[in-house]
């Protein structure tokens, strides 16, 4: 009997576990993306074959390194909407410096993430020193540099290079397992979403950022520097913008200086999906991303069913509210104690 009592666990604990992982921001994500794919397998079969989980996994990546990015601002209680802009304007400063023959290629790449360190560093300044709200800051800096980048290019892409340098092989380079074709800037995001999330959930860094978004006053009374951590928030999320940025210009062949337009409201709709809190204090990798798959998942699904390509940005704003309601609800629940 006794033997017994130690194995099994009394009713109450189960209960207590069940009711602790349904209060869990990554919950209702999670149940959203099983729906997902167990629908979309169901109305075509093609879905979940090879090519299609290649085509998939090629495109994830790129918008998800942007997400991991803005979970970490969102979290210290600020927004960046010069995401997509960065995106798109630091690939074109790598290739112009190379097309032009001003530099090599590693210099080229080099240059354009101290770019982005600079346009994270004025955003951080802007916001933490001139207390401007980083909306504004942001959208702003969303349209100097999209203009900038029209500017070099004249609005035209470029598509043109020849290198045989080991840096493209680096960041998108390809290999299969099996059928399905994998990139290397899978890899980048995997090792991008470790890194992050031990950053965040396990280090004192993030029990600081955490704490920058939660409370800020509390948190430079307890010794926390709020507002550098800021600024490094600001500096991370430009530069891992301009490292997908590059990633997907290389994988396409093409540096298009309107690429990424847009991207900063599906990134902010990934991370909010994933959990992230929009006041700040709260945010979880995990949670991100399976909103960068659910969104993504989205995306490509359609293309299996009948409903028209442009009725994409309807289930998106359907699937905003619906998440938000939930975790508002569980939230409720769990405070509550039921």
């Amino acid at each position: 009997m006794a033997l017994i009592d130690r194995v099994e666990s009394p009713p109450a604990e189960r209960t207590s576990l069940v009711q602790f992982l349904i209060a869990r921001p990554e919950f209702g994500p999670f149940v959203l993306l099983v729906l997902e794919i167990v629908v979309f397998n169901a109305l075509s079969p093609a879905f979940l074959s090879a090519l299609n989980i290649s085509n998939l996994l090629a495109f994830v990546p790129e918008l998800g390194m942007l997400a991991l990015g803005m979970t970490m601002l969102m979290t210290a209680g600020e927004f960046d909407l010069s995401v997509g802009s960065v995106f798109g304007f630091t690939p074109i400063v790598m290739w112009t410096l190379y097309n032009e023959g001003v530099t090599g290629l590693e210099a080229a790449f080099i240059i354009s993430l101290l770019l982005a360190v600079l346009i994270g560093a004025v955003n951080g300044f802007m916001v933490t020193r001139l207390k401007i709200p980083s909306f504004l800051v942001t959208l702003g800096m969303l349209l100097v540099v999209r203009g900038t980048a029209l500017y070099i290019t004249d609005g035209f892409p470029q598509s043109r290079w020849t290198t045989d340098s080991p840096l493209l092989g680096i960041l998108v380079g390809d290999f299969r397992i099996g059928e399905i074709r994998i990139f290397n800037s899978l890899l980048w995001f995997i090792a991008f979403s470790i890194i992050l999330g031990y950053i965040l959930m396990l280090s004192r860094a993030g029990n600081w950022i955490q704490a920058a978004g939660g409370n800020p006053n509390s948190a430079r009374a307890r010794g926390v520097r709020v507002d550098r951590t800021k600024i490094m928030l600001f500096i991370l999320t430009a530069v891992i913008s301009a490292w997908a940025g590059i990633t997907s210009s290389i994988r396409v062949a093409t540096a298009n200086p309107n690429s990424g337009t847009g991207y900063e409201l599906e990134v902010i709709a990934m991370v909010v999906i994933g959990g992230t809190a929009l006041t700040g204090g709260r945010g979880t990798i995990i949670g991100t991303l399976l909103g960068v798959f659910i969104l993504r998942v989205m995306r490509n699904g359609i293309n299996f069913t009948d409903v028209p390509g442009l009725a994409y940005n309807i289930f998106i704003g359907g699937i905003i509210l619906g998440m938000m309601a939930l975790h508002s609800w569980l939230e409720r629940r769990h405070h509550a104690g039921t």
